[in-house]
């Protein structure tokens, strides 16, 4: 057949037919095709299951923490009044077997006190509408130093006898004790396996019940209270305005580390 300039146009034009067919029969398949569509959907088919487990455990150690504040005329003496009653403090603590990695200065500080002051000399006199406000200014009568302590009495069955012996010192504040477990790792862990395992059978159980089959697990979380876990205490506050000391020994009851879990099962067809 001889190429004319109106054959060319011709086969120009059923080339250009034939490209969008095919474009149009790959799209069409990229859309719908069958086998793409029933994966999808297959990972949408989900179940997700919760678990809480549990451990208790007698408390090993007992947080104390107190303040020394005191006022003097000059920071220095302010200070020195703080370190006597810190000096007995810590004596205290060593007579009564606590180590000296247990217990630390965990904030110290200084500051001014002001008094306002009125001025008399040029005072103004009062008129039918009130007195105007007397002049005066703020000025510096003394400081007030302190130093807040921590303390981990390990044999917790003397947490109450130095709370009592740290109250007749001149303390300004005391607080606690805060019963803790001093390693909780293993602790956590045991909770976190009997979560899991509380989620695991709630699956099965419900799987059995609804007649599917559990797949792999698709996804796990844990909940935000495992870090902190918690804490049934047996707490106490003691402070020097308190008209009752406190007493030799403290109930220390048991603390429980808890964990939560969620796990998200794919099921089979």
């Amino acid at each position: 057949m001889e190429i004319t300039p109106e054959n060319k146009f011709k086969l120009g034009k059923g080339l250009k037919v034939a490209l969008i067919a095919l474009l149009v029969v790959f799209v069409f398949n990229a859309l719908f095709d069958e086998p793409h569509y029933r994966k999808e959907s297959q990972e949408n088919n989900t179940i997700t299951f919760s678990g809480h487990g549990e451990v208790t455990a007698v408390p090993d150690i007992a947080n104390i923490y107190f303040t020394i504040a005191k006022e003097a005329a000059t920071v220095k003496e302010a200070q020195a009044l703080v370190a006597e009653v810190e000096k007995k403090s810590l004596d205290l603590l060593r007579e009564s077997g606590v180590a000296e990695k247990d217990f630390k200065t965990s904030y110290a500080s200084f500051s001014p006190k002001y008094e306002y002051r009125y001025e008399t000399k040029s005072m103004m006199p009062c008129t039918q509408y009130g007195c105007p406000p007397r002049p005066g200014k703020n000025v510096i009568v003394g400081y007030t130093a302190s130093e807040s302590i921590t303390i981990k009495i390990r044999n917790v069955d003397d947490a109450g006898k130095i709370m009592q012996g740290l109250g007749t010192l001149g303390v300004t504040d005391l607080s606690g004790p805060n019963f803790a477990i001093d390693k909780e790792d293993e602790l956590k862990a045991e909770a976190r396996k009997k979560a899991i395992e509380d989620a695991k059978m709630k699956a099965k159980v419900l799987a059995r019940d609804l007649g599917v089959r559990l797949g792999d697990i698709t996804s796990f979380s844990e909940g935000a209270n495992y870090g902190g876990g918690y804490y049934k205490r047996a707490m106490m506050d003691a402070s020097l305005e308190s008209a009752a000391p406190a007493p030799a020994q403290l109930p220390k009851g048991e603390n429980i580390i808890a964990s939560d879990v969620t796990i998200t099962y794919e099921l089979d067809d």
